[in-house]
């Protein structure tokens, strides 16, 4: 499972950079879910893995001027 949140944060709008991040999860075919403080994204160990890269490449090519980042290994998960 891979946990993340892109700064700044827009409070009127979805920035640019949490877009490129969102998108990379999704292209990647992770079950993702966005909730109030970040969004989590699970799937295979490669798929995240290639995804978590393209999420910090993208995003701050976007403007993020930070990226908190979590990676657990899910009971049962592919690794």
């Amino acid at each position: 499972m891979v946990e993340f949140t892109t700064e700044p944060f827009a409070l009127d709008a979805f920035p640019e950079h949490a877009r490129a991040a969102r998108r990379a999860v999704d292209e990647a075919g992770l079950a993702v879910e966005v909730g109030p403080f970040g969004t989590s994204a699970e799937g295979g160990a490669e798929e995240a893995l290639a995804a978590v890269s393209r999420v910090l490449r993208d995003s701050l090519a976007a403007g993020a001027t930070r990226i908190s980042l979590q990676v657990s290994v899910v009971d049962g998960g592919e690794r």
